[in-house]
């Protein structure tokens, strides 16, 4: 059953003066998440027109309007959120508001896929017990920019969001949940000296439509038109858009369902976002698709996976072989071949020069003796040198390295573990102190990976004896 429009029992007006009272009940700047959808593109225009009927000595705080862009975002959303902040900026800087608009990304130490390419971090599950992305690359982003508009304006903040109880069920409940007695303003969960604010909670879907399309005749104030939006949304869709009067199918429910997600997701089986741009004729994106399917397919391949984790530790599967850890060294060269390829195939950036750096800087610290691997890999794919390839000088040359690994197979030592004590000793050559140093070899040799089987063998001694 569809729920009561909100517009049945308030006006649009009634809701901006709202927004407009909460905004002069206090001091604290204001700030908005925006992801360029339909809910958080309505909180944006009842703010910016809230501004505009104010006179300008009463604009007293700021406003920011915060976008996050996990560097994996769909093309198509990435580009038109980059052309609304571009708009914003330029259109509040016409009509003299106290607006900033700015995008925040990870840190490119900690991106996608740095962790997957440069760290072997496994791909996020789609069971949700391995879901690590969304906190690295869209919440600690935007918390992180909260915290610094906190310590720079020296007052508590309210942040806007645009969440509505029709969303879910178990969103309602949650929201309910956090509501405080005969106030607006909720505490944040997680960021202290911030409250939320939800302005549009109460509006269905279908009253979100309507801001968007019948207010101003679908226009926004920073000069966009939301024609543009519902085209997204269609696409996402399939190209089928059923609102009524829309399309032919004589539904009546809204379109905008999709969540537009990033565009290589393994959290969920089937991207209905980016299959459905597909559908609808984007067809350069094919080549997303194809490698998200193939990134998805490799996952838990054995020859793909180590049989240890980062830090050394091994853990017995329910067979009492050692269970999966990171993606293998040869497994991250191969996702970065495929990458870059694919890159090469859309003439689209899919991975920046800084996330390359991060990786090789990884690689270096912890896999690469030629320290040439990644910059020769990216020269043979694309014919281009990277700006720092010829800073790249190897550790050790390749004859030695050569010489290295005979030996070990020669004398059944793991040259892995060869290779970690000579990459320890390169690290930790200038400092003074020779403890640490050798507190770093012992750490090494007493890997647990390295005595798995003599561990295995006491345990099972232990639980014999026991019996």
């Amino acid at each position: 059953m569809a729920m009561n429009s909100y517009f049945e029992h308030v006006s649009y007006e009634e809701l901006r003066e709202e927004v407009k009272y909460v905004y002069q009940s206090d001091n604290r700047p204001w700030i908005i998440g925006y992801s360029g959808g339909k809910d958080s593109t309505t909180v944006v225009e009842l703010v910016y027109e809230m501004l505009l009927s104010l006179n300008p000595e009463e604009r007293t705080k700021n406003v920011y309007i915060i976008s996050s862009d996990t560097l994996i975002e769909n093309p198509l959303i990435k580009i038109y959120l980059n052309k609304m902040n571009t708009m914003l900026g330029e259109a509040a800087a016409r009509d003299g508001l106290p607006i900033k608009s700015c995008m925040v990304t990870p840190e490119y130490n900690n991106t996608f896929w740095t962790n997957i390419i440069g760290k072997g971090l496994p791909t996020p599950r789609m069971n949700g017990t391995f879901r690590w992305c969304t906190d690295r690359l869209k919440i600690k982003p935007s918390a992180d920019k909260i915290k610094a508009i906190i310590a720079e304006e020296k007052k508590d903040v309210v942040v806007l969001l645009g969440v509505r109880k029709a969303e879910s069920i178990a969103r309602k409940r949650r929201i309910e949940g956090r509501e405080l007695a005969n106030r607006m303003l909720n505490r944040h969960e997680t960021i202290q000296d911030a409250y939320v604010y939800n302005p549009i909670v109460e509006l269905t879907t279908e009253d979100v439509w309507t801001v968007l399309l019948e207010h101003n005749s679908g226009k926004t104030p920073w000069g966009s038109d939301n024609s543009e939006l519902v085209a997204l949304y269609s696409d996402a869709d399939s190209g089928e858009c059923p609102f009524a009067g829309m399309s032919n199918s004589g539904q009546t429910q809204s379109c905008g369902q999709s969540r537009f997600g990033c565009w290589c997701c393994t959290v969920v089986k089937d991207d209905k976002s980016l299959n459905g741009f597909i559908k609808a004729g984007h067809r350069e994106l094919i080549p997303l698709a194809e490698f998200r399917s193939w990134l998805m397919s490799i996952r838990d391949v054995d020859e793909y996976r180590e049989k240890k984790h980062r830090d050394g530790t091994v853990y017995a599967d329910k067979h009492g072989n050692k269970g999966y850890g990171p993606f293998t060294w040869e497994a991250r060269k191969l996702i970065l071949t495929k990458l870059i390829e694919t890159q090469r195939t859309l003439n689209y950036e899919l991975i920046t020069l800084d996330e390359l750096r991060a990786i090789d800087e990884i690689w270096d610290r912890e896999l690469d003796l030629s320290r040439r691997v990644l910059v020769d890999l990216y020269y043979e794919i694309t014919g281009d040198r990277l700006p720092w390839d010829s800073y790249k000088e190897p550790l050790i040359n390749s004859d030695t390295v050569t010489s290295i690994q005979q030996m070990c197979e020669e004398y059944d030592v793991p040259d892995e573990l060869v290779r970690n004590l000579i990459l320890s000793v390169h690290q930790n050559k200038n400092y003074s102190n020779p403890k640490i140093m050798r507190k770093d070899l012992e750490r090494l040799l007493n890997q647990q990976w390295l005595h798995f089987d003599l561990l295995r063998e006491i345990d099972n001694a232990d639980n014999q004896t026991g019996a």
